[in-house]
Parts: structure tokens; C-alpha cells; sequence
């Protein structure tokens, strides 16, 4: 019998007690970096020669550890595994399936500071972010044991005289699973306890910024007794491996998590047929966002400065929901601006280990990208904090950045630039400002301060996101509360931590029989 599901609540690191649970997990975990991940394929462990090597973003000179890198010959063997785990799996009771996926959660959960830990060496999260992360993994894990169960019930048919119909849902096979680096947990486990909580098997290809966060995922697997093939572990270059699994003539869905480029690829590759296959590959893109806090004349300023600062640099601003267009009517676009640039320069920076409000961005390549986003943006707009790099133990810092007087139509206000960087776009009035909102290819996350109710009520008709908030920051959906996907070039809104979510991934069959008379 699951418990009841609720969302797990968040730490107070303020006080004595998590903040010394937290200090022994990084001293636990530091004592240990250095180790490798191997590749699993079928339950065995695989030890490749060539490596993925894992860094710390605030110290890129510390090595968190190296994972095998797979090739195509292994990405072919992984998903036989998963399709020779399949039939058992698939015909085993939901309840046990629900059992063992919730047990996983319940693991993850007797040591999540230890799981947030990893996060803030190798994905640069502090205290708070890393912790939000592992709870987001456990919900997932516990919601979704719940919502096996709710799948496994018979889909509601009419009578018809002289028959008895009856129609129900079951999975759909082994699958591909191909989650983000910016949160390497919770969406990597919500990407997978998913499918296989209805009954599928997965082959899973975590980042290749993070594999040591998967890799600490599947010897949880195992411990709660998951059995073998179920997942299967493969960190490898996207280029040869995921295109391998994307394409393989066996693969029966794919669920990408990512950047708008990658995802259009993943779905256009999906789309073709190839020799045997005998299915339309079911292929969920969920991708990218430029997502925009509209502040009108009516709301307190202060709270809407304090959410647009969480929202724009939370984790770096390296969520695909944070406020990177921060959109203001003219009535009080000067003071809101104030007291966003006061608060975004109050921000410490520094380690993730030493829980600092700023830390790094994930990679180099990170690094770069987004410091040439900046200079771009020098020519294109006002430059009115930071926009410059933190030189800290050769870490990947960049100042949290604000740009003023940015047009609706920039590449500052169009191109995701996933960083540090909020612009800030000036509107005439409440419908100008709805407009610049949907003036984008995404529609992710978005949000409105205000008190005006007739506005909330547009916004709720007329912002056209996925997931809208009103009169709080934009990021941190909750699993089984705030259902999350979104629309457009956002990606398939396939709403995940939602009722539907495993749906995706299962298909109905329905049976006619007549009735001797």
C-alpha cells in the first residue's frame, strides 16, 4: 500500500540542523570524487577505454570522476537488453511495478542531501537548488508510482446489448530516454520512472556534463531490486550514440529533454522509417523558452523585484523556465528597474560548496556561449550591471547581467541565451505588454504581477505558455501540482508530473466479445 503522495518539502538551511547535514554530505561526497561510472547494459557493468571526464564548474581543475563513453556497437546492445527485459517486465502487476518505483523515491529520499551534494560538485548548484532538484526526483518517483495505478485501472466504455467491451491501457515497449544537464536528476528520473512505472523498458543517455548524477540514479535501480535491462545506462556522444538509438529501426518512443536545435533534430530523425521497423516511433521534444515576467502599475514593486531576481538567476539562470525578459509598462518601468538592479547586485557569488546566492555556469562551452551572447547584446542595447566574467579558481562565473532598453524584436528578447542574463523590455501599457510576451517563437513558462483580476483573466485566456504564474516568481513547478510542458517551439507540452504524463507512453486496446444468449 503506497502512502499518500505529497510534495516533499525544502530544507531551511538557516537553520543549525540541515545546514550540518549538509556540511557532511559535501565532506562524504568530496571524500569520494574521483570515481568512474560504467556503462549497463542488461544489469552488466561495462568499462569502456574512452572516458567522459566529469569537472567541477567552480574549480574545473577538480575532477568529479569519468563515465564510459558508449559507441554505436554498445547503444545497439542496450536496447536488445531493454527489449529482452520487456516482456517481464511489462506483464508484471502495476502494484509491484508502483512498489518498486516508489521504493526508489523512498531510497533517494534517505539520502538526499548526499544526492544534492554530487549536484553541487558537478552541476554547480548550491545548497537550495540542489536540494529542490533531488526533492523534484523523489516526487516524481512517488507521483508516478501513484499514476501507475491509475493507468492500470479499465478505461471507461459504454454497454451495448449482446456484448461484453472492455478497453485498457498498456505499455508500448523499450524506448529512449535523453534528459538535460541543468537539472540531472529530478528531470532524468521523471524522463524514466515514467515509462517504466507503465511498463516500458528504456535505454537512458544522461548528459555528458553530468554522468556521475545518473550514474548514483542506477545504483539506486539496483538497490531497490529493479530488475536487470529494465534501464540501461549509456553516457556517450550524441552525435554517434544518441543518433544510434534515435534511429534504430527497434526504438518505440523517444523522450528528449534539451535545446530547441537539438530537438528539432531528435524530431525529424524520429520521423523516418527504417528497414523492420514496424511502428511510428511516439517521439516527445520538450524544449527551450524565453520566458517573460509582465509587471504592470497596479502590483507591489518590491515583490515583483524580488521575483524577477529568483526567476532570472536562480541556478545561473540555467533553467529552460527563467525569466530572461522581464517586460514593464511604462508607468513604472524606471522604479521596477531600481530595484531589480539593486537586488541582482546584491547577489554573492562564489562556490556552490560555500552555498553562495551565484555560482558557476556548467561548462566552458557554457562559459563562452553566453559571454558572446553578452557582447552581442552590448551592440543592441544598455548594458546597466555586470556583463562580465568572475575570475574564482578558473571557474565558469559570469556577474548575474540586466540590459535595459532592449527592443521586443532583439536577439536579446528572442534568443535563448540560457544564462545570467535578464533584458528588460519597456511597454506602453498592459496590452502592449501581453503582446511583446507572445511575441516569441517559445511558450514555456511566463508570468504576470498584478492585482487587476479583468487582467489575471487575460492573461489566463490570452498568455500563451504552458505553465502561467501569477504574482510569484516564474520557475519551480511542483511535481503532481503544477503539471509541467509547454507550447510552441517549447516543445510537446507533454506536461510532465501531470495525469497524463504516462500515457505517453502506453497505448489502448479494447476488446468485443458477443454474448451467448
Amino acid at each position: 500500500m503506497l502512502q499518500p503522495y505529497r510534495s516533499l518539502p525544502y530544507s531551511d538551511f538557516s537553520e543549525p540542523t540541515p545546514a550540518v547535514g549538509y556540511r557532511h554530505a559535501l565532506e562524504k561526497v568530496g571524500s569520494e570524487l574521483g570515481v568512474h561510472a560504467p556503462l549497463v547494459i542488461g544489469g552488466e557493468r561495462i568499462v569502456t577505454e574512452r572516458v567522459i571526464r566529469s569537472v567541477d564548474p567552480s574549480r574545473p581543475d577538480r575532477l568529479v570522476g569519468t563515465a564510459s563513453s558508449a559507441t554505436s556497437e554498445h547503444a545497439v546492445a542496450a536496447l536488445s537488453a531493454a527489449w529482452e527485459a520487456y516482456p517481464d517486465w511489462s506483464r508484471r502487476p502495476a502494484g509491484d511495478r508502483a512498489d518498486l518505483i516508489h521504493r526508489v523515491g523512498d531510497l533517494i529520499a534517505e539520502r538526499i542531501y548526499e544526492f544534492a551534494a554530487w549536484q553541487t560538485f558537478e552541476a554547480g548548484k548550491n545548497w537550495a537548488e540542489a536540494e529542490a532538484d533531488v526533492a523534484e526526483a523523489i516526487d516524481f518517483c512517488r507521483y508516478y508510482a501513484h499514476q501507475a495505478l491509475v493507468m492500470d485501472e479499465p478505461v471507461a466504455v459504454y454497454d451495448y446489448p449482446g456484448e461484453t467491451n472492455e478497453s485498457w491501457l498498456q505499455p508500448i515497449g523499450a524506448g529512449v530516454v535523453i534528459p538535460p544537464w541543468n537539472f540531472p536528476l529530478a528531470i532524468l528520473v521523471g524522463m524514466t520512472a515514467g515509462p517504466i512505472a507503465a511498463g516500458n523498458t528504456v535505454v537512458l543517455k544522461p548528459a555528458s556534463n553530468t554522468p556521475l548524477i545518473g550514474w548514483g540514479f542506477m545504483q539506486v535501480l539496483e538497490e531497490a531490486g529493479v530488475p536487470n535491462g529494465v534501464v540501461n545506462f549509456l553516457p556517450g556522444p550524441g552525435s554517434e550514440v544518441g543518433d544510434t538509438l534515435v534511429d534504430h529501426p527497434t526504438t518505440r518512443f523517444i523522450n528528449f529533454t534539451g535545446s530547441k536545435e537539438v530537438g528539432l533534430r531528435i524530431g525529424e530523425r524520429s520521423s523516418k522509417v527504417h528497414g523492420g521497423q514496424k511502428w511510428l516511433k511516439r517521439a516527445y521534444m520538450e524544449m527551450g523558452g524565453k520566458d517573460a515576467l509582465v509587471v504592470d502599475e497596479t502590483t507591489d514593486l518590491d515583490a515583483a523585484a524580488d521575483d524577477a531576481v529568483r526567476s532570472a538567476f536562480g541556478f545561473q539562470g540555467q533553467k529552460c523556465s527563467a525569466c530572461s525578459r522581464l517586460i514593464v509598462v511604462d508607468a513604472v518601468h524606471d522604479a521596477l528597474v531600481d530595484k531589480v538592479v539593486e537586488r541582482a547586485a546584491a547577489l554573492t557569488i562564489g562556490a556552490p560548496t560555500g552555498n553562495h546566492q551565484v555560482g558557476p555556469v556548467v561548462s566552458e562551452a557554457q562559459y563562452r556561449s553566453i559571454l558572446e551572447e553578452i557582447e552581442l547584446g552590448k551592440a543592441e542595447a544598455t548594458l546597466v550591471l555586470g556583463g562580465e566574467a568572475v575570475d574564482l579558481d578558473g571557474g565558469y562565473y559570469i556577474q548575474p547581467t540586466v540590459f535595459v532598453n532592449v527592443d521586443r524584436d532583439a536577439r536579446l528578447a528572442q534568443h535563448e541565451i540560457f544564462g545570467p542574463v535578464l533584458s528588460v523590455i519597456r511597454a506602453a501599457d498592459f496590452d502592449d505588454a501581453l503582446e511583446i510576451a507572445n511575441g516569441t517563437e517559445y511558450g514555456l513558462t511566463g508570468g504576470l504581477h498584478s492585482t487587476d483580476e479583468s487582467r489575471i483573466e487575460r492573461a489566463r485566456r490570452e498568455f500563451y505558455v504552458g505553465n502561467l504564474y501569477i504574482n510569484r516568481k516564474i520557475t519551480g513547478a511542483l511535481v503532481g501540482i503544477q503539471p509541467f510542458g509547454g507550447f510552441n517551439m517549447s516543445g510537446s507540452n507533454a506536461k510532465a508530473g501531470g495525469p497524463d504524463y504516462l500515457r505517453l507512453f502506453m497505448e489502448m486496446k479494447t476488446m468485443a466479445r458477443r454474448i451467448e444468449t
